[in-house]
Formats: C-alpha cells, sequence, structure tokens
C-alpha cells in the first residue's frame, strides 16, 4: 500500500491504543474534513437537504475514508458521542436547536479557519463554553484573534502528500487557485490578480473563476496535478488563512510568490522557498523571474516541497490533533 492510504493506515495504528472518540462535526470545508477523516476516531456529519449549508452530504468527489459518517440531521439527538467539533459560527450559534442539553455539555472544540473580523487585532472571538477549547489553523490567527479568556491550541494543516510525482513545470506560468475570488474583493486580492495578470503569464481556477477569465473549478482530487505543470504559485491574498491549496502546490514542488501578508511570511522563506513581499513591484519582479528561469524554479521548488512535506505532512497533523483531543477528554474527566 502506498500514498495516502498508507499514510493513514500507519496513522491509525500508531494511534491504535487511544480511545477511539465519536466526533460531531459539520462538512463545512470539503479538503480539511479529508484530513480530518485521517485521524482514527469515528466522525459524524450531520446531513439535511433544506438546512443550508454544512449540511451537503459527503458525495463522491473525495475518497473519503470509512470513519467519515452521515447522519440525518433529525437524528442527531439519538446519537451519543464524546466529542463536539464545531467549525461555523452559524453551527454553534444553533446549538441549542440542534443538540441536546446533554449534548451541549459535552467537552468541545471550536475550529476557527479564518483571522478575525472585521478588525485584525480588536476582534474578541464569540466562542465560549466551560468544556471548550479553541483552536486556530495558523499562529497569525491565534495571534490576533481575541479569545476573550478562553483556552486555545495551534494545529496547522496537515496534508495527505499528494499522489503525483514532483511537478514537471512545463508551462511558464503561474497557478491561483481562490475560490469566488472576485466576489470576495480586495480581502482575497482579486484587484491584484487582475493587476499581475496583465504584467505576468497566470492562471486563476476555482469556483467562479470561469466568469473573469479564468479555468473554472477544478475537482478537488485533481487539484494538484493540474498545478504541478506550472512553474509557481502565486498569491495575491492580503487577509486570510493560509491555503490548503497552497500547501498542495508546495508539496508537489512549486516555488510560492506572493504577498507577504498573515501566515505567509512564516511559512515561505524569500530566496529559499520562493518569494514574499509586500512590495508590489518586487512581487511581480519575481513572478516574471520565475516565468523566464526554469531552473530557479526548480531550486526553489525542491526546497519548498521538502518543508512542506516536513511541516504539513499528514503524520504530524493526526498527532496534533490526538493530543488536542486527549487535553480536551482529560480536562473533561478530570
Amino acid at each position: 500500500m502506498n500514498g495516502p492510504d498508507a499514510d493513514m493506515a500507519e496513522c491509525v495504528r500508531d494511534a491504535a491504543r487511544d480511545r477511539r472518540l465519536r466526533i460531531l462535526t459539520w462538512h463545512v470545508h470539503g479538503n480539511y474534513l479529508y484530513s480530518l477523516g485521517h485521524l482514527p476516531h469515528d466522525i459524524y456529519v450531520p446531513v439535511s437537504d433544506c438546512a443550508g449549508p454544512g449540511y451537503g452530504r459527503l458525495g463522491a468527489r473525495i475518497p473519503w475514508s470509512a470513519n467519515l459518517r452521515e447522519i440525518p440531521l433529525r437524528d442527531l439527538g439519538r446519537h451519543d458521542f464524546d466529542c463536539i467539533l464545531y467549525q461555523a459560527r452559524s453551527h454553534w450559534e444553533a446549538a441549542d436547536a440542534l443538540l441536546t442539553e446533554a449534548q451541549r455539555r459535552l467537552p468541545c472544540i471550536y475550529l476557527e479557519h479564518n483571522p478575525p473580523e472585521p478588525h485584525a487585532a480588536e476582534s474578541r472571538h464569540f466562542f465560549t463554553h466551560p468544556r471548550g477549547l479553541l483552536l486556530h489553523v495558523t499562529a497569525y490567527n491565534a495571534l490576533m484573534w481575541d479569545s476573550g479568556g478562553m483556552p486555545w491550541r495551534i494545529v496547522e494543516h496537515g496534508v495527505p502528500a499528494p499522489a503525483v510525482g514532483p511537478r514537471d513545470g512545463t508551462l511558464a506560468r503561474g497557478i491561483v487557485a481562490v475560490n469566488h475570488m472576485h466576489r470576495r474583493g480586495r480581502r482575497l486580492g482579486a484587484d491584484l490578480f487582475e493587476c499581475a495578470r496583465r504584467r505576468a503569464a497566470i492562471d486563476l481556477i476555482g469556483m467562479e473563476s470561469e466568469q473573469y477569465g479564468g479555468l473554472g473549478e477544478v475537482p478537488n482530487m485533481e487539484v494538484a496535478a493540474f498545478m504541478a505543470r506550472y512553474r509557481y504559485f502565486f498569491s495575491p491574498v492580503r487577509y486570510g488563512s493560509l491555503s490548503l491549496a497552497l500547501v498542495e502546490a508546495m508539496m508537489t514542488g512549486l516555488p510560492v510568490v506572493g504577498v507577504a501578508s498573515t501566515e505567509l511570511p512564516n511559512v515561505v522563506t524569500s530566496g529559499v522557498h520562493g518569494y514574499v513581499d509586500t512590495r508590489w513591484p518586487r512581487v511581480l519582479e519575481a513572478a516574471r523571474m520565475l516565468q523566464a528561469d526554469a531552473g530557479l524554479a526548480r531550486e526553489w521548488g525542491r526546497a519548498a516541497r521538502r518543508m512542506a512535506l516536513r511541516r504539513f505532512g499528514i503524520r504530524r497533523f493526526v498527532d496534533d490533533w490526538n493530543r488536542v483531543l486527549s487535553e480536551v477528554m482529560e480536562d473533561c474527566n478530570a
């Protein structure tokens, strides 16, 4: 057995001695849920045809692991869980209506995927629970959110190693992967992307991208192989969490060029894994340089791949999550 399945099997064997938990969560971010499926626990996802975002069926686009299970939303109260994992404010605020009193008292985690809004340094997080933990996906997010006294931890992204070899870089172009970029505007760098593609050869993939001259949405499990053909990954994002697509791109051997904002400067070292800067002309210059220099792109890309596989590997992700879950459950039983 090779690839992600082998990684998952090894993770499960390593954690087999630990208690297997029954965790309720929601289908909020498909790729992140796919990574969560590598945990050696049973994960239940409520589904409903009429309950809004977060209740969609898992579907067949992602090869979900067997420990991810759909349950009808109407049956939530009949199930016994050990821990609740919230991932969206709407689900947290609906807990009184969705869950029984006993379920609401269970140890819980709020997984915050995003940096604070509307104010980067003066937004207090809404999550509060006597048996709760606030979990962030980047150090920047943890630094900027006011936790309001809630205990918090950081678990960085973990991505199964893409089942593709190192990139071939046959396209002397950059690739951007952002869903709904133009709807989300300046925060996700829609204006910077438009500026960049007038000065360099850059393509865009993601939901709704075809409306703005992009290449449209690429199926989740095909994104890494699609990006591997490109020379570099381009990030115009001004303010957001670390992109899972960016991590996948680095794992395939793409260097990163982009805006040095939020967590990105803590991931990409300029001149080693790519180039990040707040000085926009220098960002564009780096993009054009990699476009013209395949050898430099390979050098930086190899370093990016080594770092990403080490830092964002699924084994480390599973270990970190198991530590967090053990802490939450131990605090509950203390």
